[in-house]
């Protein structure tokens, strides 16, 4: 057994991010500035966007582009159970209605076919999440979208970078928002991004900032007007650029991290292998995943302890892990509201059960995978049926 913690999912800094922030610490500009602006221009690139806004958070960036794009009290927006609790709220902030559908077995993604049966004449859109780092079937998504008229953002907070079917996650759907919180495959500490069409993000970085049309550098620089109006009643979502400077050395890093997380998976996939008692994630053969996270699923009939007495066993052994996610529908306050049963969506309850992320980020060494390997197959060698 390991002596010390594994921490389940560190961010990766280094010598090359303290010196951008020190060398922005020594500028006139620490709040949103010209390294925000470099950073949206890079990412944007890196993705193949259009255009990318660089806002404080995931959530902030799926706020901001459900505003832009007319979400009000009334409408309807469909998205998945199982996913982070931001996806539903930012469409209950709005007052609108959050939908939620069941997802598909092999990858608890998003089930279109679910969507299509919870289309109504009140749907506005559609939010897919690419959970874990595996992106969603987008074709079908976007062919109702399409039809109907409904816009598609899509919650890639774990999906950078992915691609689907040779495109570029970030470069598919209407908009679509990315994280850069501290577990992140690249983090600010804590960030998100927006990318869409030009037109689209300049209505979403009005509404990131109050609602002004000028923010505080294209006011107080040399070149700036201190004149400005209120145009919408916006919200306070810009990215700093002491976060910024941290998201350039990320970005450069990127692809590193990235190599190494699939390597991870490889030793991972290779260890588990033919094990009955367990189930590995899959990535489908249209896909790349981002691998932002590996969650196993415990075939519970063949154990004799459930899922949180397996994470406990994983714990004494000094593994860190977590579980993503519960399901929105289990919550109080959704349970509560919409009247929610655990089965309504049994795919994600059935799942959920039985799901624990195991840890998966660049700075795992090798021994560090083959500890985990062995503490998962010891707690199943003590506990098999």
């Amino acid at each position: 057994m390991r002596d010390s913690f594994l921490t389940f999912s560190p961010p990766s800094i280094g010598a090359e991010e303290i010196a951008e922030v020190v060398d922005t610490l020594g500028t006139d500009w620490i709040t949103t500035g010209p390294k925000t602006k470099r950073f949206q221009v890079e990412f944007a690139q890196f993705v193949g966007a259009d255009r990318a806004l660089a806002v404080f958070s995931a959530t902030d960036a799926m706020l901001v582009a459900l505003a832009a794009l007319g979400v009000q009290p009334g409408d309807e927006v469909i998205t998945t159970s199982m996913t982070f609790c931001s996806t539903v709220h930012v469409i209950e902030h709005l007052g609108a209605r959050p939908v939620l559908v069941d997802v598909e077995p092999d990858t608890l993604c998003i089930d279109p076919r679910a969507v299509e049966r919870a289309l109504t004449g009140k749907t506005k859109g559609l939010l897919p999440v690419h959970l874990y780092g595996h992106p969603c079937d987008m074709d079908p998504l976007l062919a109702m979208a399409e039809k109907r008229g409904l816009f598609v953002l899509e919650d890639a907070a774990h999906a950078l970078p992915a691609r689907y079917k040779g495109r570029m996650v970030g470069t598919i759907g209407t908009a679509t928002a990315f994280s850069f919180y501290a577990t992140k495959n690249m983090t600010t500490a804590e960030g998100g991004m927006l990318t869409g069409d030009p037109e689209l993000i300049e209505r979403t970085r009005i509404w990131s900032l109050h609602g002004m049309s000028r923010d505080a550098y294209n006011r107080y620089s040399e070149e700036g007007s201190w004149f400005y109006e209120i145009v919408v009643p916006g919200f306070k979502c810009n990215m700093t650029d002491l976060q910024a400077s941290i998201g350039l050395a990320q970005l450069k890093k990127l692809p590193r991290f990235q190599e190494r997380r699939r390597e991870v998976v490889n030793r991972y996939h290779a260890g588990f292998a033919g094990r009955p008692e367990i189930q590995i994630p899959i990535e489908r053969p249209s896909v790349e995943s981002a691998w932002h996270i590996y969650a196993l699923r415990l075939n519970l009939d063949t154990l004799t302890i459930g899922r949180d007495a397996f994470i406990n066993e994983l714990k004494a052994r000094n593994i860190g892990t977590s579980v993503h996610f519960i399901p929105n529908h289990l919550h109080a306050y959704y349970r509560t509201k919409y009247g929610f049963a655990a089965n309504d969506f049994p795919v994600a309850y059935a799942n959920y059960l039985r799901l624990i992320s195991l840890p998966l980020h660049p700075r795992l060494t090798d021994e560090d995978v083959d500890d985990v390997i062995s503490a998962v197959i010891d707690v199943i060698a003590k506990h098999r049926r």
